[in-house]
């Protein structure tokens, strides 16, 4: 390549960098724009005296859409039904779930191969009589026996009585409680420490001074270390007020171990127990990470551990009251700035350099990481289609206009398109015409691929553009999403593949890159979007296995509206999950290729949800991230599978893959709590049976 070529390509570059800065320059301005009028119509003083029947009439839109989601009357009736039977199902994780006299007895009789001995430690600092107490019962009522409980006391002398309370304990526990009261206080990371070295366990449990365990908490952990060899285990977790475990505020419903989401919040918290090998010679909580010393210690104990458990059940009863973070975030404000700080040292191990951490709208301590895009792979974005040439071109025009990521091509998948409309669009987008050019390669085996000349060249097949950035391929035979995918995937010269719906369009300018970011990761297989219906509700925000009423899968937060913040805030971070849509799903090419790509045999309905556990048998994750964000117009393209032969086909699908998934759906989704119901995408608690 000579100088003139060289100068040609910098200024071709240079070009398209300005336009795409011209358009972020356009975005950033109507932006602004809106934001001025919305300020000047705020500053109104008709506005500001207008609020009372503002306030009526927002109401009374609410109390409407709540009528429409729910079906009309009928529906709010149902609904207020189904609340009730779930208030009497959060019973059971009250006191009704402590053992009976018989079940403890059982527990505490019970000999494992490994009887191990777990050191629970408490830092204390100036804590309330009744909270101290109550700690310490949950402690010495515990079914398991083999525990030692090492209390470290920073407290002032104004709270001598702890040490009094303490004493008196550990005077009945036949040695289990060992007491010391410190020189000095050294802050919850530092009493802390001072704990672990009190500790002569095997395992190592942290439990906060002011909150209670569950009485067969300890029981459970044992026996899932003898059945699992399990290295580092937790549990559900509520918080409660008033002294009552059974007013409860919050119930967290926790999924299995998941690295992302453990990066973009500390869902995992209470109630850790580990093997004090994972220390390997280090200290346990980070003076430098004070605030939020739990987040890093998990992170770190986490990456050494061979075998996570989660015991999906509620054990761990966190009390709220002021002062506590449970209570309220800003009486620790000090944690957010810690917390991200673990984040970045954990992500810098794992060898991602340039990320961004930022706090969400759910929460100061939940995550949005922006990991580096390493160069600029080009990505394949392959379309299906058949008529419907409004939606394609919708959903192209959306990709050209918006997109801010440069190296694309875009591979549409022709099959079966009878009307005018269509072809005259595929014209459009090519640059010449699609009828002659499909005419005068009739005789051949498959259409070929046209250059810029129109003329016949490449090895791929297929009608490409005069600018290259656009394909069109012809599938011949009925309609059959996988291997129509399947044709386009052969056909896409990118590293990456994304697959598209052509009934989707583009909201936010980056959403290619939202994707990549994930997609270029090691560890990671499929990557899906945040996508909306037409009434901005949410029709995918990943997908849940053996939910809904086929037992097959489903969509969580389904038709929440998209300013909702999603079960625990899980509508505000990306998340491992099982699965994500097929109607935007990226994947590198390579690992599409290797997995074998969409089963043909499922020909239009749950092909997505099957590729993505192949990837998942691989060792993979699948991710879910809500910052790439599209409207998603259903079933606009081929209808919807409830009646006649459609509902018989996905009857069959579903049979299908149930009984090729039989073991992963008997197992459960390990991203979806067994304390949720499958018959709702809600995360509303399973009713009692």
């Amino acid at each position: 390549m000579g100088e003139t070529d060289y100068r040609e390509a910098y200024e071709q570059e240079h070009l398209k960098c300005a336009d795409l800065a011209g358009r972020i320059a356009d975005l950033e301005a109507k932006n602004e724009e809106l934001e001025w009028k919305l300020n000047r119509i705020k500053g109104n003083p008709l506005w500001r005296a207008s609020r009372p029947a503002r306030d009526v009439l927002h109401w009374a839109i609410r109390q409407r859409d709540r009528l429409r989601n729910c079906g009309g009357p009928r529906g709010v009736l149902s609904k207020v039904a189904y609340k009730k039977r779930e208030r009497e199902a959060m019973k059971q994780f009250g006191t009704e779930s402590f053992p009976t006299p018989e079940q403890a007895a059982a527990e505490s009789n019970a000999v494992f191969p490994r009887m191990v001995k777990i050191s629970i430690l408490v830092p204390l600092w100036n804590n309330a009589r009744e909270f101290q107490i109550e700690m310490l019962d949950s402690v010495m009522n515990q079914t398991y026996r083999n525990w030692e409980l090492c209390l470290a006391d920073g407290s002032d002398e104004a709270h001598g009585y702890l040490g009094e309370i303490c004493r008196e304990y550990a005077a009945r526990s036949g040695g289990r409680i060992v007491y010391r009261h410190l020189e000095k206080n050294d802050g919850i990371a530092g009493n802390t420490n001072a704990c672990l070295q009190m500790a002569t366990g095997e395992y190592i449990g942290l439990l906060d001074q002011d909150d209670l365990l569950h009485p067969s908490v300890l029981y459970e952990y044992v026996k899932a270390i003898n059945e699992q060899n399990a290295d580092y285990l937790y549990c559900d977790e509520t918080t409660f007020k008033s002294g009552d475990i059974n007013r409860m505020l919050t119930m967290h419903f926790k999924p299995d171990y998941a690295p992302d989401n453990l990066r973009a919040n500390n869902y995992i918290c209470h109630f850790s127990v580990f093997s004090r090998k994972l220390l390997d010679g280090n200290e346990l909580f980070r003076k430098k990470f004070d605030g939020s010393q739990d987040h890093d210690m998990i992170l770190r104990l986490t990456d050494n551990a061979e075998k996570i458990v989660h015991v999906p059940r509620l054990m761990y009863y966190w009390r709220s009251h002021p002062g506590s973070v449970a209570s309220n975030i800003d009486a620790k404000p000090y944690a957010i700035e810690a917390a991200k700080g673990a984040v970045a040292e954990h992500l810098r191990k794992h060898g991602y350099r340039h990320f961004k951490i930022e706090s969400t709208r759910a929460f100061e301590t939940i995550f949005r990481i922006r990991y580096q895009i390493i160069g600029t792979p080009k990505i394949s974005i392959v379309i299906a289609n058949k008529d419907h040439a409004e939606d394609l071109r919708r959903c192209v025009g959306s990709i050209l206009e918006k997109s801010t990521y440069d190296n694309y091509e875009i591979i549409i998948v022709e099959n079966n398109s009878a009307t005018d409309e269509i072809r005259k669009y595929y014209s459009q987008l090519l640059g010449y015409d699609y009828g002659q050019a499909v005419r005068s390669t009739e005789s051949g085996p498959s259409v070929q691929d046209f250059g810029a000349d129109g003329q016949s060249g490449g090895e791929q097949g297929g009608l490409r553009s005069k600018d290259g950035r656009i394909t069109v391929v012809t599938y011949q035979g009925d309609f059959n999403y996988s291997a129509i995918n399947n044709l386009g995937v052969k056909h896409a010269s990118g590293e990456y593949i994304l697959l598209l719906n052509n009934d989707t369009e583009v909201i936010t300018v980056n959403w290619m890159e939202e994707l990549l970011m994930y997609a270029q990761r090691e560890d990671v297989g499929a990557v899906g979007a945040k996508l909306y219906y037409a009434d901005r509700t949410i029709q995918h925000a990943g997908v849940v296995i053996g939910l809904g009423a086929h037992r097959t899968a489903g969509h969580v937060h389904y038709k929440q509206h998209r300013q909702n913040l999603g079960y625990m805030g899980r509508l505000c971070y990306a998340q491992d999950m099982s699965a994500v849509t097929g109607a935007c799903l990226m994947v590198k090419k390579s690992l599409y290729e290797a997995s074998g790509g969409l089963d043909e045999g499922f020909a239009v309905s749950l092909n997505d949800v099957d590729f993505c556990l192949k990837l998942r048998e691989m060792g993979l994750l699948n991710v879910f991230t809500p910052f790439a964000e599209l409207f998603h117009y259903e079933s606009a393209s081929r209808g919807l599978d409830t009646e006649g032969e459609r509902a018989q086909r996905y009857n069959r699908e579903s049979e299908a893959f149930r009984e090729k998934w039989k073991m992963s759906l008997e197992a459960g989704d390990p991203y979806y709590n067994v304390n949720f119901s499958l018959d709702r995408s809600d995360f509303s608690v399973k009713a009692q049976q």
